[in-house]
Parts: C-alpha cells; sequence; structure tokens
C-alpha cells in the first residue's frame, strides 16, 4: 500500500467515529500534494447538506485525534468540507446513488476526437460507466480512460 493511500485509510479510521456520532456521512478522504503543501482533505455530508458549524466540528475533534496519533510524516494542511454542488464520483457508493444525474466526464486522451462528455449516468461496473448522451446514444467509457467524473450543476 502507498503511503498516500495508508494516511487515507488510517485517517478514515479515526475519522469514523465522529461521523457516526454527528449523523454524518465521510463522502471521500485524500491526501494530495499541491506545490509544496500537503493536504488531508476530508469530505462530509449529510442528508439537508453540511454547514460550516458541521465543518467546524469535525475539524476540531479530528485534529486532535491526528495530533495524538501522530502517523503522518509530512507537515500537512487538515481542511475538512463538503463535497460541493459539483463533487466528483470516485468510489462505488458515489456512482451508485447517482445514477440518472447527469454527470461531466474529462478523459487522459481524446475518445472521438474528444475529451469531455457530458450525459445521464446510465451504469457502472469495475471497469467502466456508461452514460446517456443528448441524442440518447449509450456511451460506454473504460474507467482507466477516465481523469474524473463529477456531477454537473446549473444556476
Amino acid at each position: 500500500m502507498a503511503k498516500r493511500e495508508d494516511y487515507e485509510a488510517r485517517a478514515e479510521k479515526l475519522i469514523e467515529p465522529i461521523i457516526k456520532e454527528n449523523n454524518f456521512e465521510l463522502y471521500d478522504m485524500e491526501y494530495v500534494k499541491e506545490g509544496s503543501n500537503w493536504y488531508l482533505r476530508a469530505y462530509i455530508d449529510k442528508e439537508n447538506g453540511i454547514n460550516i458549524d458541521d465543518c467546524e466540528l469535525v475539524s476540531r475533534a479530528f485534529s486532535e485525534l491526528l495530533d495524538k496519533n501522530e502517523f503522518i510524516e509530512d507537515a500537512y494542511i487538515l481542511e475538512v468540507s463538503s463535497p460541493g454542488l459539483g463533487r466528483q464520483l470516485k468510489k462505488d457508493k458515489h456512482f451508485s446513488r447517482c445514477i440518472g444525474e447527469e454527470v461531466e466526464v474529462k478523459l487522459y486522451k481524446a475518445l472521438n476526437k474528444q475529451k469531455e462528455f457530458i450525459g445521464i449516468l446510465d451504469s457502472f461496473n469495475e471497469e467502466s460507466i456508461t452514460i446517456v448522451l443528448d441524442n440518447n446514444e449509450k456511451m460506454e467509457i473504460a474507467k482507466v480512460d477516465i481523469a474524473m467524473v463529477r456531477l454537473t450543476f446549473d444556476f
């Protein structure tokens, strides 16, 4: 297991009791380097949406546990936030919840001379996702070719 994956898994175990106690959901956990800084990000959610007070509550409790356990070697910035309206879909539970929703798919390399597609998420499995395009054509895309999938939103 890579260091990043180990840190994310250990952080998920630490935050889980806080999440359950407050009837929240852990949407995602990521440990990433951006520029010269490392970030540990916990994305939390609940039925009617997360607010700043929810993020602060989880951040304070989680920060204390991280300080006590000290398993992350690098200096990092802790962020606790909502996954947002245009949330990324990474895990099977994310895809399951969003069947029938409009998604934006960005690819690593062009497919049919395009790197971005918008469509309705129709289905998924271990290897691919299927979206329905505007012309009602179904398009299957291999997950290994996908850079990002996220929900679309209109203002």
